[in-house]
């Protein structure tokens, strides 16, 4: 009896692993398939029962991967210099200023008067008291602290460009606060007026300092070509007035406007005397530079925590790009979101970067997919190449016209959140109506070509079950994204694993389990 009850167990347990074999096969075999019923969402075909084989991925451009001996290198140099988690900001404009008494006990005047005479020691600015001046400081601390914490977390990306670039023109590293009072610290910030970039310069002043505009590109907006041209337009001033407050007016306002109150006040040349003299929002703008400057200067005795950005400056690096391709494109093969490119890369208006005769236009990315796309370049640039060949084709022949449908903007949404909605590229939703940037606004129109005519902008049906007897699964981990588990396995894509676990967006929760096999 116990011989019999032991083969029997050994005659299972070789059962066993004889349909997990069979099973493990026919997932590969289903692998090797691809559903027309996928296809002709795409391509407008209505032939939901026939099957046709894949067609290999001939530029492998899912595998790409960088040298290890490289990466290993850049992360044992980034360790040595940065280890901070870091994230998102968000941008917000620096308001108007008023100059109303502001009650903010924590601070008394007696303590401000003594650290203004501290920072008016160290710096070439004519940092002195007055009430004006304390009524605006008091302001940003009481009404815009949440606000000043963002913009001193995404200092930590810009700042260091920022000096990098005074230093070699000889202007006070105390300049970088200017770039918060003209922009917040936003690249792609456009004034009423149409001032433009970090630095706030007007179309003509700009040409003047060799910062190219074109269909494709506004280096007003790029952060180290902007702020060169800052530097040297600010010595510029500083050489004609002999002092860093009015060159910050007459950065401001003009040299015409100072050089006005100056007269009017009869021959005065320090900005306060001058102040009244001057138009009403250059009178604000140096105490709003001044109160910048005081808030970081003294952030932490007034217990500032700052928010950390997505990424620190040193840990990017550029290429230099040497044929036309599109952030769409680089993020599809270095796994990097196509807002954190947007992010790099602002001066872009199109999210194209193109190729120029005699220019030289080059692509900033986070260091570890820098080694990815160097390690790459030609299979990169011939995935780009072939994509732009398939987009010169008529419409029609990408996506069918009978399931165009008509978008209306709700609050949250951004070009990115609607573009993996429906299938589709910032890029494409961009060129099929006409935009030139990526600002939205709320209740805004947008005509869209979905790769999934089901979609629709009426609210989500409730989820399905999803099925997961006798298909491949993958249980998630910390730092899984789809993009990333899609790469795992040969011939999944991340709207594969969306349609096969009925997956609306991009989250995922550690220990969900999916299925990566149709």
């Amino acid at each position: 009896m116990v011989i019999k009850f032991n083969l029997s167990i050994v005659l299972c347990f070789c059962a066993i692993i004889g349909f997990s074999q069979v099973k493990t096969d026919s997932v590969s075999k289903q692998q090797s398939t691809v559903s027309k019923r996928i296809d002709s969402i795409v391509d407008g075909s209505l032939l939901p029962q026939k099957t046709i084989p894949a067609e290999p991925d001939t530029l492998n451009i899912k595998s790409l991967k960088d040298l290890p001996e490289a990466a290993e290198l850049d992360q044992k140099w980034l360790d040595e210099l940065y280890s901070n988690s870091l994230f998102d900001t968000i941008y917000k404009s620096v308001t108007e200023l008023t100059y109303e008494p502001v009650d903010y006990p924590e601070l008394t005047t007696d303590t401000l008067k003594a650290r203004l005479e501290r920072l008016n020691a160290r710096t070439p600015f004519n940092v002195e008291y007055n009430p004006s001046l304390e009524n605006v400081i008091k302001g940003y601390l009481k009404y815009r602290r949440t606000s000043m914490e963002r913009l001193m977390g995404l200092s930590h990306f810009y700042f260091p460009m920022f000096e990098q670039e005074f230093d070699n023109y000889n202007i006070p590293l105390e300049m970088k606060y200017l770039s918060i009072v003209e922009s917040a610290l936003k690249p792609k910030a456009r004034s009423r007026v149409g001032a433009t970039g970090l630095w706030q310069f007007m179309f003509g002043t700009g040409k003047e300092y060799k910062l190219d505009v074109s269909s494709y590109v506004d280096e007003r907006s790029d952060p180290i070509k902007s702020t060169t041209a800052a530097a040297q337009y600010l010595g510029r001033l500083y050489r004609i007035f002999g002092d860093w407050d009015l060159a910050l007016a007459a950065y401001n306002s003009g040299p015409g406007n100072v050089n006005k109150a100056i007269r009017r006040s009869g021959g005065y040349k320090n900005y306060w005397n001058i102040r009244q003299n001057l138009p009403r929002e250059t009178a604000g703008y140096v105490p709003a530079f001044l109160a910048t400057m005081y808030i970081f200067e003294f952030a932490e005795e007034h217990g500032f925590k700052p928010e950390r950005p997505a990424f620190q400056y040193i840990e990017t690096d550029t290429i230099h790009v040497k044929q036309m391709i599109s952030l769409d494109q680089v993020a599809e093969t270095t796994g990097v979101k196509i807002e954190e490119l947007q992010f790099l890369n602002p001066s872009y208006k199109l999210d194209i970067i193109p190729k120029v005769e005699g220019k030289a236009y080059v692509l900033r990315l986070p260091r570890e997919a820098v080694g990815i796309f160097t390690s790459n370049e030609d299979k990169i640039y011939a995935f780009a190449k072939a994509e732009f060949d398939k987009r010169e084709k008529p419409l029609p022949q990408l996506f069918n016209s009978d399931t165009k449908i008509r978008y209306r903007v709700k609050s949250g949404d951004y070009l990115g959140k609607i573009a993996r909605r429906y299938g589709v590229r910032v890029s494409q939703i961009k060129r099929w109506n006409g935009l030139r940037s990526n600002n939205l606004k709320i209740g805004q129109r947008l005509t869209i070509y979905p790769r999934n005519p089901s979609t629709s902008s009426t609210p989500e049906p409730q989820k399905k079950t999803v099925s997961k007897n006798g298909k491949q699964t993958y249980t998630v981990r910390s730092g899984d994204s789809l993009w990333s588990i899609a790469q795992k396995f040969s011939g999944v894509s991340v709207q594969n694993l969306k349609d096969w676990n009925d997956i609306s967006g991009s989250k995922l929760k550690i220990g969900m389990t999916l299925v990566v096999s149709e």
